[in-house]
């Protein structure tokens, strides 16, 4: 099981997807300020709660550079996609991503076309 926030760019149906398969999840539309959330609010939320951040926002890797925080990122780069095509792509591809966390994996990037770890 992993532990991750979702941020707002990202579908509510992603966060239930994740729910369905036995993850511990949250989404920045369940924090008391929702999707208007600040990144540095996400972060102190994602390393209080020891969650994964699952975001499209490259700030939080910037941020990860500059900072050493998040510990753990989930980078989606799959540009603009349907939620469907975005759930089969987790279908088809999450099993890396979680194998990649287990070994201790800092940054995943999770793509359309494979899953690349970073650390």
């Amino acid at each position: 099981m992993l532990k991750l926030i979702i941020d707002a760019q990202l579908p509510m149906a992603l966060k239930n997807w994740l729910l369905e398969r036995g993850h511990d999840v949250i989404h920045t539309r369940d924090l008391p300020e929702g999707n208007l959330t600040p990144d540095r609010e996400v972060i102190v939320v994602a390393e209080a709660e020891e969650r994964i951040v699952t975001s499209k926002d490259s700030d939080f890797h910037k941020h990860y550079i500059l900072h050493g925080s998040p510990k753990r990122i989930l980078m989606i780069t799959t540009g603009n996609i349907v939620n469907k095509v975005l759930l089969e792509l987790f279908e088809s591809n999450f099993h890396l991503v979680e194998e990649a966390f287990h070994n201790g994996s800092s940054i995943v990037e999770f793509s359309n076309e494979t899953v690349v770890v970073h650390e």
